[in-house]
């Protein structure tokens, strides 16, 4: 098979780094100059929890040659229609797309791919990005896993997908996938987008009593979410997040709240990618993460209003009207 990671960020830079350190193929393509350069000539350095350093092959997106089999796009979500009709010529008839984007990005890619072509996967472990050909792993290693599956009438080609990424670690393949892709978009809403606001590590989050609480608010408004949209939410590396968060007496708020940084453990080094747009002064995928929450919310008649408090607070700090600072968690005060 032929195989390319479009977008070799910092989780596409490991995700490629793993896949070939472990006897794997595949082209890792991006347009950071530096980066590629640094590829090409030094390999993938992955820091953080590992270090190890592997020859890969890195192209630039006008290096692209032939079709391939599988290619993991790993971009940004906002120039989705943009990119996939870019790549459509370098995708196989047969070949699949596999969206490890965060949110719910599967019906913009099989907008242009077509639903036959489009596969997904919820990524449970983070990366932050170094460049000139490094990427840091925040996760433990035994955290490495992914939730793969499709929305779609495809099965048949989650299994060579699969294949491709038990090389860096643990893989299931989810028959309720939207319920997995929902309880990391749950995750995601809380400690990514306090993060993205405040640029705390998911650990600090979880250190913080206040700021925990929110999180734990955040998480129970996406599943309480879940439940009226008729959404069954899935396990995270074996947890069942929805059962924990889902408290309706006060006994078990406080078994929650404790439970927290139990379940993040695996995870406390891990600062939002939000957080990077929002302080190099771009835009942060907000309206992606956790206004999806508000759209379905709002499908039910049930405001999702801590999800719509993370969007405005990244807007305002998008638009310069609000600094970039652990205070603003203390905005929700106005709700907890």
């Amino acid at each position: 098979m032929r195989v390319a990671i479009y977008g070799a960020g910092a989780m596409g830079t490991v995700l490629g780094a793993y896949i070939t350190k472990n006897g794997g193929a595949v082209d890792l393509i991006t347009r950071n100059k530096e980066h590629v350069s640094a590829l090409k000539s030094g390999g993938a350095h992955i820091t953080g929890t590992v270090d190890f350093t592997v020859p890969v092959k890195a192209l630039f997106p006008e290096e692209m040659e032939g079709e391939y089999d599988i290619i993991f796009l790993m971009t940004k979500q906002r120039q989705n229609a943009e990119i996939l009709r870019f790549l459509l010529p370098y995708l196989k008839a047969d070949g699949v797309v596999c969206t490890t984007q965060n949110g719910l990005p599967e019906p913009s890619v099989a907008a242009v791919v077509g639903e036959e072509r489009c596969t997904g996967c919820a990524v449970s472990w983070g990366a932050t990005f170094v460049g000139r050909g490094e990427a840091r792993l925040t996760t433990r290693p035994d955290g490495l896993e992914f939730a793969l599956g499709t929305l779609y009438n495809n099965c048949e080609k989650l299994a060579r997908v699969a294949d491709v990424l038990s090389l860096m670690g643990k893989v299931t393949t989810e028959k309720n996938f939207i319920g997995a892709r929902w309880s990391k978009l749950a995750i995601n809403c809380a400690f990514s987008g306090l993060s993205a606001i405040s640029g705390l590590t998911y650990g600090q989050i979880c250190d913080d009593r206040y700021a925990r609480r929110v999180a734990q608010a955040i998480l129970k408004e996406c599943f309480d979410v879940a439940k009226a949209c008729g959404i069954r939410p899935g396990k995270v590396q074996g947890h069942n997040v929805a059962a924990i968060i889902g408290y309706r007496t006060a006994l078990k708020r406080s078994i929650s709240y404790a439970l927290i940084p139990v379940a993040m453990k695996k995870h406390r080094q891990l600062v939002s990618g939000m957080y990077y747009d929002l302080k190099a002064g771009k835009r942060c995928e907000a309206d992606l993460v956790n206004g999806v929450i508000s759209a379905y919310g709002s499908r039910v008649c049930l405001p999702a209003t801590l999800n719509g408090m993370v969007q405005s607070i990244a807007h305002e700090i998008e638009r310069g009207e609000r600094p970039l600072s652990p205070e603003n968690i203390k905005e929700f005060k106005k709700f907890i």
